[in-house]
């Protein structure tokens, strides 16, 4: 994902080499907010001071402050739900629906990403009838998306620990539904903390299927904490592995913090600045 779209960001108050190479970082709301005593404006404004240029899955009531402070709204949820999903037919006229009224609001608002999910297993659904149907509900919706420039990005999520039973947890599962979805508008979120779960072999994949990937979330392993050098996945070499494909989107801090939030996103903006630099 390009981010054409992309409002300026304030200047950083830390040094910004990751945005001399083309990516730009964000941090999901839902994993920093209510955390440290900091206060919603407060996280916002401090974010933006520390460089960063995007926030996710931002409450709707916040967006015009995140604007304020140069913040632009990376990615929203296009659909419910993670578990009852894209793979049931009795579910794509609800998600098309629902897409149909994100995607005008993701258009209106400068959103590139909207993110889906393929929902859980079940008994009677294989791998193969879960593909189909929901790169069947993907076609009906990606014209849409392709005329908002609007990304549709199905989310990899482990399904041993935090989402038994989701079926889109392999990225060969992913990168054939956005195949046969057949639309520049359908992509991939690779959660690196996910997929380490899942497959490992991060590099390796991110450098052979960079082409179906429109987003990447990071978070430590295990545990989804701070991704330094104190858990198992080596970013620096993850980050520059990313940059190297071409990619000048962004790259979403996903972790739970230890203690002050804001000190918190300092420390992983200047990892990956420092990596990139």
């Amino acid at each position: 994902m390009s981010g054409a779209t992309a409002l300026e960001a304030q200047p950083a108050a830390s040094s910004s080499s990751s945005a001399q190479k083309g990516l730009r970082q964000s941090f999901t709301w839902w994993s920093f907010s209510n955390r440290g005593g900091v206060s919603a404006e407060a996280l916002l404004r401090g974010a933006a001071e520390i460089g960063y240029k995007g926030v996710e899955l931002l409450d709707e009531a916040l967006w015009p402050v995140a604007k304020e402070y140069g913040l632009q709204i990376t990615t929203e949820k296009g659909h419910g739900t993670i578990e009852s999903g894209l793979n049931r037919q009795e579910n794509r006229m609800r998600i098309v629906d629902e897409l149909h009224e994100r995607i005008a609001r993701a258009k209106e608002w400068e959103i590139p990403i909207l993110i889906c999910f393929s929902g859980n297993r079940a008994e009677d659904l294989s791998d193969s009838a879960g593909l189909e149907t929901s790169a069947e509900t993907l076609r009906l919706i990606a014209p849409a998306a392709e005329a908002a420039g609007v990304i549709l990005a199905v989310e990899l999520l482990n399904s041993r620990l935090d989402h038994k039973g989701y079926q889109c947890d392999h990225t060969e599962w992913g990168v054939a539904l956005c195949d046969k979805a057949g639309s520049p508008s359908v992509k991939l979120l690779y959660d690196i903390y996910h997929m380490q779960i899942m497959e490992g072999d991060l590099i390796r994949t991110i450098q052979k299927h960079h082409s179906s990937i429109a987003h990447y979330h990071t978070a430590g392993n295990p545990g989804r904490g701070h991704p330094d050098l104190k858990q198992e996945i080596y970013y620096p070499a993850i980050y520059r592995a990313i940059a190297k494909t071409g990619y000048t989107g962004f790259i979403g801090q996903e972790f739970f913090p230890e203690g002050n939030p804001l000190e918190a996103l300092r420390l992983a903006y200047d990892d990956c600045a420092e990596a990139l630099g």
